[in-house]
């Protein structure tokens, strides 16, 4: 039966759940049904994050949780089919990304890992598998990272305004569409992973909402100074980061040890805004609208300190558009699922940096 209905499941760096998200992709532009969260639970997001250094039987550990996280997303299909009352077999494909716990596509590596059993989740799911979406782009000396601006492209690009989508999540990266021309981006900074972490720390909860408590401190200029002076933001595109970069280790060995916690998560919130806005101005100064997606779309103080950084420019959210910021990243790799099934390239060298297009995804057929 040919159907259009297809599933994005998309677990980002920030570790906090599984996004699901049904896809119709019939209709122009394509639709957004339905969407499932499924929380992780604080074992398992600890033992994932155990995965992101080397440690003892590190390769045992990882098949574990591969398989563990194909019952944790197939329980997030079954929600979500349960909620809109579609069948498996309505359902073309699924595109899993997988959950990151290894990035590292620079020259002399060139790997990056997503755990996930993809068929192990077909035998749970009863349905098609697209996964390993970013290891074909770095194998033609890409970054595998960002893939969603060709995503950006199909439903945001304008004839006359030149916009960027700023997607935050656990990681920031930027897509430019320009009205003629190529797209670009790139990872730009941390997004919501170095302020989660600290929260979590000093506060117990895993993420500081709609930044209040970052709102009630004081950014502190010589620490944003020190932060800012990673190599990482003086780097051209293309480029791309994780958990490698930015982490607890990183953030302490800038610290006095005097500062108070609350102003050192004031002061991550600005480095989130000055990582995004700074690579704005810089690479595409002509940029008239900004629209948001992702989880750090709901931080009002991160949107207001953004409007402060980027004056004369629109700053939205993707919401405006009929696209709730919170589920674009999933609805993405849904469109990249069936772009592999239509064996159409969905990959940007002028994102990436690869050597040329290419068609991205391994397929596991129900």
């Amino acid at each position: 039966m040919e159907t259009t209905y297809y599933i994005g499941i998309m677990s980002g760096t920030s570790l906090d759940g599984v996004d699901a998200v049904l896809a119709d992709f019939g209709p122009s532009p394509p639709s957004l049904l339905y969407t499932f969260y499924l929380a992780y639970g604080e074992d398992l997001r600890s033992r994932l994050l155990d995965l992101n250094h080397s440690d003892y039987d590190e390769l045992h550990r990882a098949a574990m949780l591969g398989n563990e996280l194909a019952r944790h997303y197939a329980g997030a299909v079954a929600g979500l089919l349960d909620k809109c009352g579609i069948k498996p077999q309505e359902v073309a494909a699924i595109g899993c990304h997988g959950q990151t716990v290894r990035h590292s596509p620079e020259s002399g590596r060139g790997y990056t890992i997503q755990l996930c059993n993809a068929a192990l989740l077909v035998e749970l799911t009863g349905i098609t598998v697209v996964a390993d979406f970013r290891s074909r782009d770095i194998a033609a000396g890409g970054q595998g990272a960002p893939l969603v601006p060709a995503f950006h492209q199909v439903l945001f690009k304008d004839p006359r305004v030149h916009r960027v989508i700023a997607n935050i999540g656990g990681i920031s990266n930027l897509t430019s569409l320009v009205p003629t021309g190529e797209v670009a981006g790139f990872d730009c900074g941390p997004g919501n992973i170095m302020m989660d972490a600290w929260c979590l720390r000093h506060t117990g909860r895993s993420y500081d909402e709609n930044g209040a408590w970052a709102g009630s401190g004081k950014i502190i200029p010589q620490l944003l100074e020190k932060l800012l002076a990673l190599p990482f933001f003086s780097i051209p595109p293309p480029k791309s980061t994780g958990r490698e970069v930015f982490n607890l280790d990183w953030l302490e060995s800038c610290l006095s040890g005097a500062e108070e916690p609350v102003d050192v998560q004031s002061t991550l919130l600005q480095l989130t805004v000055a990582g995004i806005a700074d690579a704005v101005l810089t690479h595409f100064p002509k940029a008239e609208e900004i629209y948001l997606c992702g989880g750090g779309a709901r931080n009002a103080q991160l949107v207001a300190r953004l409007r402060t950084a980027l004056p004369g420019r629109k700053v939205e959210l993707t919401d405006r558009f009929g696209i709730d910021a919170d589920w674009l990243e999933a609805f993405a790799f849904a469109w990249l699922a069936r772009q592999v099934l239509l064996g159409v390239p969905a990959s940007l060298p002028s994102v990436t940096g690869a050597r040329g297009a290419r068609l991205l995804g391994a397929i596991y057929p129900c």
